[in-house]
């Protein structure tokens, strides 16, 4: 028949644990989640869309406790940067080519709520799968949810996948 392959695009970014240099605890789960769940043993009806919004600080520092002194400096922490997030990409990549499921990736800079619904008006995927940190909602006022946005505003259907709870760190709103 030939038909296109189902479009997942599933939202990754890295953990907020400091020291913890690898993906956030809930989009690993939305990840292995829709490998086991939808994906299955059907990896040629499926191609896996992920994107990594790297947050842009207003100072650009992003709690670097360094000094610059020439614009080298500032050259290598965005090379820095940008390795951080290829570096994140080619985690689920890797597994995407293990399990011979077909993937795009790609990173963008911004807002995480905002260029996620963007880039889902640009790609036209099938659905979005995203991480939740499975906050109360005291602490959703307070931390906000990448996912509370998505779920109301992008323009496809979201699945969103909490993070199991012997996965939550003594403070949930880390990841």
């Amino acid at each position: 028949m030939g038909s296109e392959p189902t479009r997942v695009m599933v939202a990754v970014n890295d953990s907020t644990i400091k020291g913890y240099p690898h993906p956030s605890i809930s989009c690993k789960r939305a990840f292995e989640w829709t490998l086991e769940k939808i994906v299955r043993s059907n990896t040629s009806d499926f191609k896996i869309l992920l994107i990594h919004v790297q947050v842009v600080d207003e100072d650009g520092f992003n709690e670097v406790d360094s000094v610059y002194a020439s614009p080298e400096d500032f050259r290598e922490m965005r090379e820095s940067n940008k390795a951080k997030g290829l570096h994140l990409l080619e985690f689920f990549v890797k597994k995407c080519h293990e399990i011979g499921v077909g993937c795009e990736a790609w990173i963008k800079k911004g807002d995480p709520k905002d260029v996620i619904c963007q880039e889902v008006i640009r790609v036209r995927p099938d659905f979005l799968v995203l991480g939740s940190r499975g906050l109360g909602r005291f602490q959703k006022v307070f931390v906000g949810t990448v996912s509370a946005f998505c779920v109301k505003h992008a323009e496809c259907p979201v699945i969103t996948v909490k993070r199991n709870a012997d996965e939550t760190p003594s403070d949930p709103a880390d990841d």
